[in-house]
């Protein structure tokens, strides 16, 4: 491979979100974090050697956005996902947390219900919460060791009045990508009960090899009007540091509210750096995340592998997208409290425990594996080796 994904980066001391909290966070500054969704990798050359020639300006002002940035999104989208995106459909947004939250308020009314398909993200639920909504599960449905929608509930749900639906697509932290015709079926009931969709993907570009991702408001010219689609490349190329995302809305009406929205809240402004680091990503970083992919892909295999071989007690969701691996560990008999204990007490590792995700998620741990393979390897070997020594108790 042309880019050394084993090579281990020490991300301490660097104000790292993920490294540089584990003592705060789990009381032990030695445990190993494989929980929050950022890379141990370097990003593309290209997006460091964009920021360097950004950051040697010396002057750094207030900036906008330039066309050949709208472009690199567009003909990425359309050369990776067959999505014909027009420029004026696209506003940037400082995050998809933050487009999500704006979406939750901006579409649906106070105290109005707000549906998501849980488990689920746990933002999900701060921006129903906190915008003064009400959470309306969908809980997917366990079969054939993947997560499936329950259409029937979910039309209840609609015709109780629910008229705003979050999606997560690809889904995390269950690594579907839903299929063409699970979309159509879901859009069918969202057009029938006139639901508006937020549909979250910024995993898109990240689905494993042998399936893939369809943009939901790319499925019908109804559907795209019907949808607001969030998305970034910093999880794709790990720049989530940059602060920065987009949206994309080819319903003039829906886009003008979120634009002003922004603008009310002063959000409107382009970062400095940003839109180089996305338009270098998008221009130059295919090559790159295409031997990512390969890596992410070798990574879940070795961890399905080891966890089958040394711990059978917990059941492997087997990812279709993403880097993210959904554990059920509910076969080693341990609560909320108990899974933290074996993690962060015994095994001195920090996985994401499920229950953040809903009350499914219950019982389940989130692993990321977009970490070297050595990484990966001691957090397995100390987790495994705590858990059997906690069955053997």
């Amino acid at each position: 491979m042309k880019y050394d994904f084993d090579a281990v980066i020490d991300r301490r001391n660097t104000r790292s979100y993920k490294w540089d909290q584990s003592e705060k966070l789990f009381g032990d500054k030695d445990i190993m974090p494989l929980w929050v969704a950022d890379m141990d990798f370097e990003s593309p050359p290209a997006v460091k050697e964009a920021m360097l020639r950004r950051l040697e300006q010396g002057v750094y002002g207030y900036s906008v956005s330039s066309e050949p940035y709208k472009e690199a999104i567009t003909s990425w989208f359309k050369r990776r996902h067959d999505w014909s995106i027009q420029p004026q459909w696209i506003t940037d947004s400082p995050g998809i947390v933050t487009s999500l939250s704006l979406a939750v308020e901006l579409y649906s009314e106070p105290g109005g219900e707000v549906i998501i398909q849980s488990p689920v993200y746990y933002p999900f639920y701060d921006v129903i919460n906190m915008n003064g909504r009400k959470v309306a599960k969908n809980p997917l449905i366990l079969q054939n060791g993947r997560y499936e929608m329950d259409y029937d509930q979910l039309e209840g749900l609609m015709k109780g009045g629910a008229r705003l639906l979050l999606l997560c697509s690809p889904h995390n932290p269950g690594g579907r990508v839903w299929e063409r015709e699970e979309l159509l079926k879901l859009g069918e009931l969202c057009l029938a009960y006139g639901v508006t969709v937020i549909s979250d993907e910024i995993h898109c570009d990240m689905a494993l090899p042998g399936h893939t991702h369809y943009p939901f408001a790319a499925l019908s010219e109804e559907l795209a009007n019907i949808t607001v689609t969030t998305l970034a490349a910093t999880k794709t190329f790990n720049l989530p540091g940059l602060q920065t995302s987009f949206i994309v809305a080819s319903n003039p009406e829906l886009k003008r509210k979120f634009d002003m929205r922004l603008k009310t809240l002063s959000l409107h402004m382009a970062h400095y750096f940003a839109p180089e680091a996305v338009q270098a990503a998008y221009n130059e970083g295919e090559e790159w995340l295409d031997e990512l992919m390969v890596y992410i892909s070798g990574n879940a295999e070795y961890a399905i592998s080891y966890l089958s071989q040394h711990l059978p007690q917990v059941k492997v969701m087997q990812p279709q997208a993403t880097y993210l691996l959904w554990l059920d560990c509910r076969g080693l008999n341990l609560d909320i409290a108990g899974l933290k204990n074996l993690m962060f007490k015994e095994a001195k590792v920090a996985f994401s425990e499920g229950s953040v995700f809903g009350s499914e998620g219950e019982g389940y741990l989130r692993i990321n594996l977009a970490c070297p393979r050595s990484t990966l390897q001691e957090a397995l070997k100390r987790f495994t080796q705590a858990a059997n020594e906690h069955l053997m108790k």
